[in-house]
């Protein structure tokens, strides 16, 4: 007892308290070091490092959470997959046809040969000419069209979808699979683990019980401790019988079909596809679905890449964090820097890179008409913030920007010069291009092009166009807000 009460607590205190320090300096600078070597752009090293020295304690939480960049060290082994060999050997042979491809004869089309050329390059995406594209453009229009086709499935249905959540539209799904599963038709289900985190364990255990297969994809199950939460399947996609396909904006969640009392009316947009590009959306879904399960499904039950009547020139393109190349930024690059007239631009989180920012204020500064069309009401408080950051030097730049107020516009979309087209998954922010598993189709097809585009001159209509002159004298806490939100901009 007389040595307890002898004991020096104070120095021990002191000694407990420079050895915890040391410690945490040795792990600051360890993380600091291994954020350095990941050899990401000099931008969101520099953020990183400060974000570390200067939030010390949740900096780091932060990177565990989404700093963690695992591309370069193959955390994602699709590139092993022997059967996409027959992909990597049909992309060269279309490269070497392109030249003399019929569907090019048209001029204007000839002109995007460049942007063709591209995906072939950098995702090895097929360009596929015998197809019918529909264009859904809203909950109602989409849901009812995608239920109709599932209820005509006949051999197989494969579902792939970011959001899947309890509620009217995910009930209404789930007795259509279960349905057709009992009638012997082949169901198989990714569901992304983080946006789907609000899907039951009692829905999944339905669709099990009926026999079908179903997945979550990188499953997280101590989000805080995990850099899985950075790598998320954006994608949705359905396929039917290899034959018909949708892709788009919309999640299996009743807010994309009701809306949000705070924000309103969900406008969105997706695409329903016949003939050859449902195969290729196909693709996408079985190297998703061999990542998960391990499972070759690779055969022409799956792709018969059956011709539609019509013509229409379509891409596929996917990209994430098991890509070489960021195909679909460089997509958006390319169509947007050989813009000759207008590019119309719908996004609901906007936060270009330098690239991206950069061919949008040339092309403006060059004469060609840019629109870029904005929420006025965003679901997400930072990307709001972070977006309007964006906005002053565009409009110095010459480029247009609108905000919708007819309810929360949730549409990926651009148009170019009439001629070309891109709906799909992807933002136009840091995350889709770098992170997440995103998938988009490319449109060379002057009906398709100007029906989206007709749509988003009405959406104009029930916009306001943003003055250089009004938005430069915005009060002070708005500015920092927004300044405070770009900070994380390039981590995100």
């Amino acid at each position: 007892m007389t040595m307890l009460l002898s004991f020096d607590w104070s120095q021990f205190w002191v000694h407990f308290f420079e050895v915890l320090g040391v410690l945490y300096i040795i792990s600051i600078i360890a993380t600091v070091i291994i954020v350095i070597l990941e050899n990401r752009s000099p931008l969101k090293t520099i953020s990183w490092t400060l974000v570390l020295i200067f939030l010390p304690v949740f900096g780091f939480i932060f990177y565990l959470v989404f700093g963690q960049s695992f591309r370069k060290r193959k955390m994602f082994g699709l590139k092993e997959y022997g059967d996409i060999k027959w992909l990597q050997v049909m992309s060269h042979d279309q490269k070497l046809r392109l030249e003399k491809s019929r569907f090019l004869k048209d001029e204007r089309i000839h002109e995007k040969k460049n942007i063709m050329t591209l995906l072939l390059n950098n995702s090895k995406a097929l360009l596929t000419g015998y197809n019918k594209v529909k264009i859904l453009n809203d909950g109602k229009e989409t849901f009812s069209s995608i239920f109709k086709a599932l209820k005509r499935a006949k051999d197989h249905i494969h579902l792939e979808y970011y959001i899947i959540e309890d509620g009217e539209l995910a009930s209404e799904l789930l007795d259509i699979l279960v349905a057709k599963a009992r009638e012997g038709v082949e169901v198989r289900v990714i569901y992304d683990d983080v946006g789907s985190w609000k899907l039951s364990k009692e829905y999944v255990r339905a669709l099990e019980d009926a026999g079908i297969k179903v997945q979550a994809f990188l499953p997280v199950r101590f989000p805080i401790l995990t850099s899985r939460v950075n790598y998320r399947n954006h994608r949705k996609i359905i396929v039917i019988d290899g034959k018909t396909a949708f892709v788009g904006g919309l999640n299996f969640a009743d807010r994309y079909l009701n809306g949000l009392p705070e924000i309103g009316i969900w406008r969105d947009t997706h695409l329903k596809v016949r003939g050859e590009a449902a195969s290729s959306l196909q693709i996408v879904f079985l190297i998703d679905w061999y990542f998960v399960r391990q499972e070759v499904l690779m055969n022409e039950k799956y792709l018969p890449y059956k011709k539609a009547k019509e013509k229409c020139l379509l891409q596929i393109t996917a990209s994430g964090a098991d890509s070489d190349w960021a195909s679909i930024m460089q997509a958006y690059f390319s169509a947007i820097t050989s813009a000759k007239q207008n590019v119309y631009i719908s996004s609901p989180y906007f936060m270009p890179n330098g690239s991206i920012l950069m061919a949008l204020k040339t092309s403006a500064m060059s004469g060609v008409d840019v629109r870029v069309l904005i929420p006025k009401k965003s679901d997400s408080f930072m990307t709001y913030w972070g977006t309007l950051s964006y906005i002053e030097e565009l409009l110095e730049a010459g480029v247009r920007i609108y905000f919708y107020n007819a309810g929360f516009n949730h549409s990926k979309i651009m148009t170019v010069d009439g001629i070309m087209s891109t709906v799909g998954t992807a933002n136009m922010d840091v995350r889709s291009f770098e992170q997440n598993f995103e998938v988009n189709a490319l449109v060379y097809d002057e009906k398709v092009t100007l029906e989206l585009r007709d749509r988003f001159l009405q959406d104009l209509e029930q916009s306001t166009e943003i003055n250089l002159e009004q938005w430069t004298s915005r009060n002070k806490i708005q500015k920092l807000k927004e300044s405070i939100a770009r900070l994380f901009t390039p981590l995100l």
